[in-house]
């Protein structure tokens, strides 16, 4: 046979060429998987209502999904588990005695006005559950800083109870309130005030483990994040391993830093990430007068991910620099 009549068999197709078995679904099912231990610590550390809220979340997340996606006739993507994994993220960012019509209003700001109104997975420019977070923190205040201390969940399965006294760490520096910090390892574990989900490091740094063996995240951004928060707030004279642990470092740096849509491609791009939003976490946290810093940092960094994609971007071989 001669190498022309070869060349006709050959198969001509568009790219991509090289397929590999990784689904969306694969991987965000995956995310959810290393969610797990956390999960479970919330029920331990603030009761049953962490599940409650956990759920209402989830659900609400993926019936405003469906529900805008029928409504507009865009093809149904509740399988892919994204909306779930949104749902999660948003229940371990808010206080255990939320109340649950707020968590239903923020798993619709989190669909519909940050994901499907930008087109969908992989068109949002910015991370659902944190933008959420923040518009909830803003409209409803006082629900959103009325922290549970561990333990008192456990009687709080349908409404939340009044009063509780569980002030976060991190508020509990920015007072100078020094003397009520719990030990470093009781943050670790999670026995502190905080949301559902942020507390227990342990579980968290499980979960963010399982997904680099199964090389769903680098350790890029989450392990720069961690170690520009560490250093930055030593070199400001702050105490560098109660910043580490005292707020949602951990569930910021593994879970959102880690984003396939809203963080860069390139892993240098995925350091400067990582710095960025390390430098202002301990500037909001120090100099402004919310006592946390992640979500606010990790959504600018989302603003600045185009113009650091396009810094970073490889460039052919062989291309003209313009």
């Amino acid at each position: 046979m001669s190498e022309f009549e070869q060349g006709r068999n050959l198969t001509v197709s568009v790219s991509p060429h090289i397929r590999a078995k990784i689904t969306t679904s694969r991987i965000m099912l995956d995310v959810l998987i290393a969610l797990v231990p956390a999960f479970i610590a919330s029920i331990i550390i603030f009761g049953t209502r962490a599940a409650l809220v956990t759920c209402v979340c989830v659900a609400s997340c993926v019936i405003f999904e469906w529900l805008f996606e029928k409504i507009t006739k865009r093809p149904n993507t509740i399988g892919d588990y994204s909306a779930c994994i949104t749902g999660v993220l948003l229940a371990f960012n808010l206080p255990v005695t939320i109340p649950l019509w707020q968590a239903v209003f923020g798993s619709a700001v989190a669909i519909i006005l940050v994901k499907q109104l930008f087109g969908g997975l992989g068109k949002n420019f910015a991370n659902p559950a944190i933008t959420a977070r923040i518009v909830m923190f803003l409209a409803f205040s006082v629900s959103m800083t009325n922290w549970s201390s561990p333990y008192e969940g456990t009687s709080m399965w349908i409404y939340p109870i009044d009063g509780v006294a569980g002030a976060t760490p991190l508020a509990l520096m920015k007072n100078g309130n020094f003397d009520a910090l719990p030990g470093i390892l009781q943050m670790f574990l999670g026995v502190r005030g905080g949301c559902l989900g942020e507390t227990s490091n342990l579980a968290l740094l499980i979960g963010g483990i399982y997904l680099m063996i199964r090389k769903v995240i680098t350790w890029h951004a989450p392990l720069t994040f961690i170690v520009v928060v560490f250093g930055f707030s030593a070199l400001l004279g702050q105490d560098p391993v109660y910043h580490l642990f005292a707020g949602g470092l951990f569930i910021g740096a593994i879970f959102m830093a880690t984003d396939y849509v809203t963080t860069p491609q390139t892993n240098k791009g995925r350091l400067i990430f990582g710095i960025g939003a390390g430098i202002f976490t301990v500037i909001f946290r120090i100099y402004s007068s919310y006592p946390e810093g992640v979500s606010f940092a990790i959504l600018l960094m989302n603003i600045l991910t185009p113009y650091i994609n396009k810094f970073t971007e490889a460039k052919p071989l062989g291309s003209v620099k313009k």
